[in-house]
């Protein structure tokens, strides 16, 4: 699941959030380009036609893929460039609700993992997927050094933040774990009951940006534990669109993901940019509370393990519909979704066709025809 209620250790961030209520920034041109300049008139009153576009973070305005590279595609005007009025709202963390505000229009674009994404339609919420930009996800197993084969978790027990998730379970099922041999436990946001083995856990679930990171720059090892590795589909930096939008203003939705692509490559290609990009997200914050080296490391590990597990077949942001398919997988053999959900009908939730038309081949075109 992508972006659940991700602990930074800002710990007034929500807060700060809060008293700024849903407030909007509304995209503006860093660079100072004039509004529309990079694109033809035509297609620039198209997409002003579209009106103003509310995109949803996944979680506040963390750094994460998905969220800063939509930041700096405001920030640095890539958004006024294509005629967009975009506005940036920040998400609680709760992906369902994310997913009913999508559905009603209240939200128009949305950071909605895939996995979320056919819940989502499993039951009677309809939003559509429109890119993703790798098979591997953030949830991730965390055990101890003496852990060197799951199997070894067999009796032993196993904290999460209110569940497992699916793609932790599958991996750990698929390596021979004994599940039912397990003992769940429900832990807080602080991963250092890990190596304090407090409860006497052996694992720990969480996120491959930020645990981790935590517990290294704390100077805790622990070993982490990929479903990916194990070929457990997943998805990282997944976004959907509410469908009465996309088909009113398709031009829009192509122009969204393509300035948003433009900030990313931006965002990504240099430390100084990365520093550059979260400093835009901690404005946006509130400032002063924002951990701008947390974030900055966040930024970098999931971008790393985008580029690390490229979508097959994909240009940057492509929808693999095998990944789809054995999500479905997935889902049936936890019981998550219902018998009746096929891999076909799934595939009819997902739309790649505004990701094919912002590419010639891998290179993202830039500015739009």
């Amino acid at each position: 699941m992508q972006h659940r209620l991700i602990q930074t250790g800002l710990a007034t961030l929500a807060a700060t959030v809060l008293t700024l209520g849903m407030a909007a920034c509304s995209s503006g041109s860093a660079e100072g380009s004039s509004a529309g300049s990079a694109i033809s008139s035509e297609r620039c009153e198209e997409n002003k036609a579209a009106g103003t576009i509310s995109y949803l973070s996944g979680y506040q305005f963390q750094s994460s893929a998905s969220i800063l590279e939509y930041i700096a595609a405001s920030k640095l005007g890539y958004f006024d460039d294509l005629c967009l009025d975009v506005e940036l709202k920040p998400g609680s963390g709760d992906t369902a609700q994310n997913t009913k505000l999508l559905a009603s229009g209240q939200a128009t674009v949305s950071a909605i993992s895939q996995q979320d994404l056919i819940q989502a339609q499993a039951n009677g919420i309809d939003i559509e997927g429109i890119s993703s930009y790798s098979n591997a996800g953030l949830d991730i197993l965390m055990t101890n050094p003496d852990i060197t084969e799951l199997t070894q978790l067999d009796g032993q027990v196993v904290g999460h933040k209110g569940y497992v998730p699916a793609a932790v379970q599958a991996m750990m099922v698929d390596a021979g774990v004994d599940w039912d041999s397990l003992t769940l436990v429900k832990e807080g946001y602080d991963p250092s009951v890990l190596p304090r083995e407090q409860d006497g856990l052996a694992a720990l679930t969480g996120f491959i940006s930020n645990e981790p990171n935590q517990l290294k720059a704390a100077g805790d090892d622990v070993t982490v534990w990929q479903p990916v590795d194990y070929g457990i589909p997943s998805s990282l930096g997944a976004m959907a669109v509410n469908p009465a939008f996309a088909e009113a203003h398709p031009t829009a939705v192509q122009d969204v993901l393509r300035a948003a692509l433009h900030a990313y490559d931006f965002c990504s290609s240099s430390d100084e940019n990365a520093k550059q990009c979260v400093g835009y997200a901690a404005e946006l914050s509130g400032g002063a509370t924002y951990d701008t080296e947390l974030n900055t490391t966040i930024w970098k590990t999931e971008t790393q393990v985008a580029e690390d597990n490229p979508t097959p077949g994909q240009p940057f942001g492509g929808i693999d519909p095998e990944n789809v398919s054995k999500l479905v997988d997935m889902l049936h053999q936890f019981s998550i979704v219902p018998p009746e959900v096929t891999a076909e009908e799934a595939a009819g939730w997902f739309d790649d066709s505004y990701i094919q038309a912002i590419y010639d081949g891998d290179e993202l075109i830039w500015p739009a025809p």
